[in-house]
């Protein structure tokens, strides 16, 4: 992700988030944070910013603060690459573990991070600021063990054959070709 992006950001951010979502200034502050790893997936052929994700690693701990999808390229398979390459550049910087918070109504969200090992851990009251919904925390540990990452791998494959039949023509075996960095 880059100051470039911003605008196309703040295109998507309302959208997935509600009214009280984060500010261009508060992703420009992101940016610098050296604790902050910031992505995008763009569509190369059009510009398009297709959708972004990032976290913070704090000590051992990668906590993922942002995943959002353009609405109308969602169900793509974008948001788990997003989520994959999170997992993947948190495991390369040093993370053991991996935390979220999601919304409790956001089913489709929760069952992605299920699928990529996260367990529920408990609930964060009133969380949500634009109406007041609890969030869910979750959890996903050992993810630098040689089992979480065959099934990191496997997903990965999995993933590639899903999105080589989809009319994406975007396959994340050249991820980080489709997916940027700060």
């Amino acid at each position: 992700m880059s100051p470039d992006d911003l605008d196309q950001i703040m295109e998507i951010e309302p959208v997935a988030f509600g009214s009280h979502h984060w500010s261009q200034t508060s992703f420009i502050n992101e940016l610098s944070n050296p604790s902050g790893y910031y992505f995008v997936v763009t569509d190369e052929a059009t510009e398009l910013l297709c959708g972004y994700s990032g976290f913070w690693l704090i000590g051992e701990e990668a906590h993922i603060t942002t995943l959002a999808v353009r609405p109308d390229l969602r169900r793509r398979y974008l948001g788990e690459l997003l989520l994959i390459n999170d997992i993947e550049r948190a495991q390369s910087v040093g993370a053991s573990w991996l935390t979220l918070e999601v919304r409790v109504s956001n089913y489709v969200a929760q069952n992605l991070y299920f699928k990529y090992g996260f367990k529920n851990l408990g609930t964060r009251r009133k969380y949500y600021q634009d109406n007041d919904e609890d969030a869910l925390v979750l959890w996903a540990e050992n993810i630098r063990s040689d089992e979480y990452k065959k099934n990191i791998t496997l997903r990965l494959e999995d993933l590639a054959a899903k999105m080589r039949v989809s009319d994406m023509g975007l396959i994340p075996t050249a991820l980080s070709e489709n997916v940027q960095n700060t």
